[in-house]
């Protein structure tokens, strides 16, 4: 067998390509590609950063803590969309809250949020 072999891989109906892989190299993609729960948990994740008002919320939320009120009045959105989306982006643990007597102050859980947003706009 040589050095090489060629693995091919179907892509629908239209194309095929061929690839060069080493035998190791093939183990160590394989071996290294994250698995079923991992692929789906991260995939959950980048879901947030996929609606514009959720992306909203986010930035607002990089630069302040806020309750609800706060960003309704800021983002021009309704309460009940506001707090739809928190709910998403804190059952996702992006963020979380406090209670300051009636008034949950909502905050991101982590700087990374803000990291990745970041990231992402000096991307495109």
């Amino acid at each position: 067998m040589s050095k090489y072999f060629k693995v091919l891989i179907k892509v629908g109906d239209i194309m095929d390509r061929f690839l060069l892989l080493t035998e190791k190299n093939r183990r160590d993609i394989v071996s290294a590609l994250p698995g079923e729960s991992a692929t789906r948990a991260l995939a959950d994740y980048f879901q947030n950063f996929a609606d514009s008002t959720r992306i909203k919320i986010l930035s607002c939320l990089s630069m302040s803590n806020m309750c609800v009120n706060d960003l309704s009045t800021i983002l021009g959105i309704n309460q009940t969309t506001i707090s739809h989306q928190l709910k998403s982006l804190k059952d996702q643990g992006l963020v979380s809250y406090r209670r300051e007597g009636k008034i949950l102050v909502y905050f991101l859980t982590s700087p990374a949020v803000n990291d990745i947003m970041l990231y992402a706009v000096s991307a495109i």
